[in-house]
């Protein structure tokens, strides 16, 4: 089955209890469509660069699944009819990476950046 990777923002003025809910909600949705979820990780409250929908800041959560398209189309327009979540980004993947993502490294773990000119 197609990887995908998912990045969602839900309602700032969630609990940390709820946005972690959203994200077994939505594994649930995939895994009744013939998916599942491979991994999640919670990234916390970010301040966002813009406002969307009144909103300054919000709960994000990453996602990496292994399902069928038709199961990825089904979650993805139950995150966009769900109000507490603001925007998915939804990405194809090749394979997934074993390590934690980039926003859940520590500093001094990421790879050095190259020299500027």
């Amino acid at each position: 089955m197609p990887l995908y990777e998912h990045v969602m923002i839900a309602r700032q003025d969630l609990s940390n209890t709820q946005a972690e809910g959203l994200i077994e909600h939505f594994g649930t949705v995939l895994a009744d469509n013939g998916g599942k979820l491979v991994d999640s990780e919670y990234w916390g409250i970010k301040t966002m660069a813009y406002k969307i929908n009144k909103n300054r800041k919000g709960h994000y959560a990453f996602l990496r699944s292994d399902a069928p398209a038709t199961a990825v189309q089904e979650m993805e327009r139950l995150m966009r009819l769900h109000d507490d979540v603001m925007r998915v980004l939804t990405i194809k993947m090749d394979e997934h990476k074993e390590l934690p993502s980039v926003q859940m490294q520590k500093r001094d773990e990421r790879p050095e950046r190259r020299e500027r000119r």
